[in-house]
């Protein structure tokens, strides 16, 4: 698996400012915040947008004292709806990036053409393979032998922008799921400071 050394992470005068969306135990959102307590990467974590109250993501919120959105999407009519929402929240922090660390709907171009190319989600496969859905298991259903992790920008379609990292993760013949997911996460946080690295220098740059 590639991991990064860490004297290839930049680091630039200024923090980046970053928002965080999660829906589930949040171990990468965990994962940003170790980084930069360490100044393994120069940002800071300015919010969290969470759907769901019983998230480990919402507790590791409140416990670092992150100011944190709890927008159920249940309480929203539509995906749009939900997304302007999030916009509200989001507009008060000027932030350089959002990192969607296991956020769990799918977002519209209103929220994607607000931050373009700002948008960052981290998939359990090497995209283009296995885009969507439970890409863990689709890969094991495939009998690939090789799977991975991919952090990329986010545009309309799903799990098809560009690319910014990937990790490569050996599929083992006694592997199941669960062996399988937690060996992806763990390649998902050795190439967490990398990606975000690439995509502030990016937007630094630009």
């Amino acid at each position: 698996m590639f991991s990064p050394a860490l004297t290839t992470i930049s680091k630039s005068k200024d923090p980046l400012r970053i928002a965080v969306m999660a829906s589930g135990k949040g171990s990468n959102f965990a994962t940003l915040l170790k980084c930069t307590e360490k100044n393994i990467i120069n940002a800071k974590v300015c919010a969290l947008i969470t759907n769901n109250s019983d998230s480990g993501a919402f507790k590791i919120a409140k416990d670092n004292q992150i100011r944190t959105y709890l927008l159920n999407h249940k309480n929203y009519n539509t995906r749009e709806e939900l997304d302007y929402k999030i916009i509200e929240n989001l507009s008060k922090y000027s932030l350089d990036l959002i990192l969607m660390a296991g956020w769990m709907r799918i977002v519209t171009n209103i929220l994607i053409d607000k931050y373009k190319n700002r948008i960052i989600n981290i998939h359990p496969s090497l995209l283009p393979s296995f885009k969507g859905f439970d890409a863990i298991q689709q890969a094991l259903d495939a009998k690939v032998k090789i799977t991975g992790c991919t952090y990329h920008i986010v545009v309309p379609d799903v799990d098809s922008g560009k690319i910014l990292a990937q990790a490569a993760v050996p599929i083992n013949s006694i592997d199941n799921h669960h062996s399988l997911k937690e060996r992806i996460q763990a390649a998902e946080h050795k190439l967490l400071p990398y990606a975000i690295s690439i995509a502030g220098n990016a937007i630094r740059e630009g």
